[in-house]
C-alpha cells in the first residue's frame, strides 16, 4: 500500500498508462486503475477528478511555468523569442518524465475523448500565455496569435522528439520556432488571380 499521497498518485498514474496501453482509455475503469495501483477507487478520485486527468495532471504545472517565463524574460526580446525562451525551458518538465510522456501523447492521440480534452487544456493555457504576453505589453491581437502559434510550435516539436528521440526536445523546439520565422519570411507563392490566364 502506498504510504505518501505523492506515492498513491504516481501509481495511479502509472496504473492508468499501463491499462490505458494494454485494454484501452474507454475499455478501462477507474476501480481497475485504483486496483491495480494497489488501492481503493476513493483514494483514486481523491487524487483525480476522473479518468481522463491522470493523463492531464502535469498541465497545471506546465502552464505555471510558461507563465512565469514569460513574466521573467528579458526585456527587449520579440514575442517569438520570449515564447521559445519559455517553452524551451518548460520543455525541460516533459523531458525529465519522457517516460509518461510518450505514451501519453500516443494514447491521446487515439482516444477522442482525450483529444477533445487536450485541447481544452490547451485552449486555457493559450489564453494564460497570451494574458503573459499581454502584461509585458504585447496588443491583445498579436498576444493572443502569439501565444496560439507558440502553443502549436511546441506541439509539434514534442511530436517530432517523441518520433525521433535522437535530438532533445530543445532541438526540436529550436527548429520549430526556425521554421516558423522562414515560413512568415518566405515570399509567397505566386497566384494566379480568378478570371486571369
Amino acid at each position: 500500500m502506498p504510504r505518501s499521497g505523492a506515492e498513491a498518485r504516481r501509481r495511479l498514474q502509472r496504473a492508468a498508462l499501463e491499462l490505458y496501453q494494454e485494454r484501452g482509455f474507454d475499455q478501462t475503469t477507474t476501480a481497475e486503475i485504483a486496483a491495480r495501483a494497489g488501492v481503493n477507487e476513493r483514494t483514486f478520485f481523491r487524487h483525480f477528478p476522473d479518468k481522463r486527468e491522470v493523463l492531464f495532471d502535469g498541465e497545471a504545472d506546465l502552464r505555471a511555468a510558461l507563465t512565469r517565463e514569460v513574466a521573467d524574460a528579458p526585456d527587449g526580446l520579440r514575442p517569438l523569442d520570449v515564447l521559445l525562451r519559455a517553452f524551451r525551458k518548460a520543455g525541460r518538465i516533459l523531458e525529465d518524465n519522457r517516460p509518461f510522456a510518450e505514451p501519453r501523447l500516443k494514447i491521446i492521440a487515439v482516444t477522442p475523448a482525450l483529444r477533445e480534452r487536450e485541447v481544452a487544456k490547451a485552449a486555457a493555457l493559450t489564453d494564460a500565455v497570451a494574458e503573459a504576453l499581454r502584461q509585458r505589453g504585447v496588443p491583445g491581437r498579436l498576444a493572443g496569435l502569439a501565444a496560439h502559434t507558440g502553443w502549436a510550435a511546441f506541439h509539434q516539436a514534442a511530436q517530432a522528439w517523441i518520433d525521433d528521440p535522437s535530438q532533445s526536445l530543445n532541438a526540436h523546439l529550436i527548429r520549430a520556432f526556425d521554421d516558423l520565422r522562414a515560413l512568415s519570411a518566405a515570399a509567397p507563392p505566386a497566384q494566379t488571380q480568378p478570371g486571369s490566364r
